[in-house]
Protein backbone atom coordinates (compact mmCIF):
# COMPACT_ATOMS: atom_id res chain seq x y z
CA UNK A 1 0.00 0.00 0.00
CA UNK A 2 1.06 3.50 -1.10
CA UNK A 3 2.73 5.54 2.24
CA UNK A 4 0.37 8.52 3.60
CA UNK A 5 2.80 10.67 1.71
CA UNK A 6 2.13 9.14 -2.06
CA UNK A 7 -1.50 8.58 -0.63
CA UNK A 8 -1.85 12.52 -0.78
CA UNK A 9 -0.25 12.94 -4.07
CA UNK A 10 -2.54 10.95 -5.14
CA UNK A 11 -5.28 12.51 -4.42
CA UNK A 12 -4.49 16.44 -5.07
CA UNK A 13 -2.40 15.70 -7.96
CA UNK A 14 -3.66 12.81 -10.21
CA UNK A 15 -7.16 12.25 -8.95
CA UNK A 16 -10.34 13.72 -10.30
CA UNK A 17 -8.66 15.95 -12.85
CA UNK A 18 -10.47 19.21 -13.58
CA UNK A 19 -11.71 18.18 -16.89
CA UNK A 20 -13.27 15.01 -14.94
CA UNK A 21 -15.23 17.00 -12.09
CA UNK A 22 -16.09 19.63 -15.17
CA UNK A 23 -17.72 16.47 -16.97
CA UNK A 24 -19.57 14.45 -13.96
CA UNK A 25 -20.51 18.03 -12.43
CA UNK A 26 -22.22 19.62 -15.99
CA UNK A 27 -24.06 16.55 -16.97
CA UNK A 28 -25.04 15.84 -13.64
CA UNK A 29 -23.44 12.31 -13.61
CA UNK A 30 -23.28 11.84 -9.77
CA UNK A 31 -25.42 8.24 -9.21
CA UNK A 32 -25.72 7.66 -12.76
CA UNK A 33 -25.47 4.54 -14.34
CA UNK A 34 -24.70 4.20 -18.06
CA UNK A 35 -25.30 1.14 -20.36
CA UNK A 36 -23.40 0.88 -23.47
CA UNK A 37 -24.38 -2.62 -25.87
CA UNK A 38 -22.06 -4.86 -27.06
CA UNK A 39 -21.98 -3.55 -30.37
CA UNK A 40 -20.46 0.18 -29.33
CA UNK A 41 -17.89 -1.30 -26.53
CA UNK A 42 -14.29 -1.58 -28.49
CA UNK A 43 -13.80 -4.26 -26.26
CA UNK A 44 -16.81 -6.18 -27.44
CA UNK A 45 -18.33 -7.08 -23.79
CA UNK A 46 -20.48 -4.23 -22.95
CA UNK A 47 -20.51 -2.30 -20.49
CA UNK A 48 -22.84 -1.44 -16.96
CA UNK A 49 -21.16 1.22 -15.11
CA UNK A 50 -22.35 3.53 -12.05
CA UNK A 51 -19.92 6.52 -11.59
CA UNK A 52 -18.23 6.73 -8.58
CA UNK A 53 -18.05 9.29 -6.26
CA UNK A 54 -15.17 11.07 -5.18
CA UNK A 55 -14.50 8.84 -1.92
CA UNK A 56 -15.01 5.98 -4.20
CA UNK A 57 -12.40 6.49 -6.60
CA UNK A 58 -10.12 7.93 -4.12
CA UNK A 59 -10.78 4.44 -1.78
CA UNK A 60 -10.45 2.20 -5.14
CA UNK A 61 -6.70 4.02 -6.19
CA UNK A 62 -5.84 4.42 -2.69
CA UNK A 63 -6.72 0.89 -0.82
CA UNK A 64 -7.46 -2.01 -4.05
CA UNK A 65 -5.89 -3.82 -6.69
CA UNK A 66 -5.81 -2.88 -9.86
CA UNK A 67 -6.11 0.70 -8.05
CA UNK A 68 -3.16 0.26 -6.11
CA UNK A 69 -1.05 -0.56 -9.59
CA UNK A 70 -2.56 0.96 -12.22
CA UNK A 71 -2.54 4.56 -10.19
CA UNK A 72 0.92 5.04 -10.54
CA UNK A 73 0.79 4.96 -14.57
CA UNK A 74 -1.62 7.73 -14.52
CA UNK A 75 -5.43 5.50 -14.52
CA UNK A 76 -8.45 6.99 -12.25
CA UNK A 77 -10.76 4.64 -11.37
CA UNK A 78 -14.32 6.44 -12.27
CA UNK A 79 -17.24 3.55 -12.48
CA UNK A 80 -17.85 0.17 -10.95
CA UNK A 81 -19.23 -2.29 -12.84
CA UNK A 82 -23.01 -3.17 -12.11
CA UNK A 83 -22.04 -6.66 -13.79
CA UNK A 84 -20.85 -7.71 -10.85
CA UNK A 85 -17.40 -8.72 -12.54
CA UNK A 86 -15.14 -6.43 -10.00
CA UNK A 87 -13.72 -4.70 -12.85
CA UNK A 88 -13.84 -1.00 -12.59
CA UNK A 89 -13.66 1.76 -15.07
CA UNK A 90 -10.84 4.36 -15.69
CA UNK A 91 -9.76 7.02 -17.89
CA UNK A 92 -6.09 8.14 -17.89
CA UNK A 93 -5.37 11.43 -16.90
CA UNK A 94 -2.61 11.99 -19.02
CA UNK A 95 -4.84 11.93 -22.09
CA UNK A 96 -6.86 14.49 -21.05
CA UNK A 97 -10.05 15.81 -21.79
CA UNK A 98 -12.07 13.57 -23.94
CA UNK A 99 -9.75 10.78 -23.59
CA UNK A 100 -10.54 7.13 -23.77
CA UNK A 101 -12.56 5.22 -21.11
CA UNK A 102 -10.99 1.82 -20.30
CA UNK A 103 -11.57 -1.10 -18.34
CA UNK A 104 -9.03 -2.67 -15.89
CA UNK A 105 -9.55 -6.47 -15.17
CA UNK A 106 -9.09 -6.91 -11.98
CA UNK A 107 -8.33 -11.02 -11.68
CA UNK A 108 -4.85 -9.29 -14.41
CA UNK A 109 -3.57 -7.26 -11.76
CA UNK A 110 -1.68 -7.55 -8.28
CA UNK A 111 0.89 -7.12 -5.89
CA UNK A 112 3.61 -8.08 -8.38
CA UNK A 113 2.41 -5.59 -11.44
CA UNK A 114 0.38 -6.27 -14.40
CA UNK A 115 0.95 -6.60 -18.52
CA UNK A 116 -1.63 -3.89 -20.00
CA UNK A 117 -1.85 -5.84 -22.98
CA UNK A 118 -3.44 -8.43 -20.88
CA UNK A 119 -4.89 -5.87 -17.86
CA UNK A 120 -6.46 -3.15 -20.23
CA UNK A 121 -9.53 -3.13 -22.03
CA UNK A 122 -10.26 0.02 -24.32
CA UNK A 123 -14.40 0.55 -23.99
CA UNK A 124 -14.71 3.82 -25.56
CA UNK A 125 -12.18 6.27 -27.73
CA UNK A 126 -14.10 8.92 -25.69
CA UNK A 127 -15.28 8.76 -22.92
CA UNK A 128 -17.86 11.30 -23.53
CA UNK A 129 -19.69 9.07 -25.55
CA UNK A 130 -20.98 8.15 -21.98
CA UNK A 131 -23.62 10.22 -22.30
CA UNK A 132 -25.31 8.65 -25.05
CA UNK A 133 -25.99 5.36 -23.08
CA UNK A 134 -27.04 7.39 -19.37
CA UNK A 135 -29.87 6.10 -17.27
CA UNK A 136 -30.80 8.35 -14.52
CA UNK A 137 -32.65 7.15 -11.35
Amino acid sequence: MPGIGQKQSLIKGLMFPDFWVRFVSDNGLVGATVEVPEEHDQSGLGVELKFLTLEQSIDEATNFWPGLAVAKDGYIPVGSCLCGSGDYYYIRAAEGATGPLYRIYHDAVDEHGYDPNEAIALVLRNYEELLAYVERG
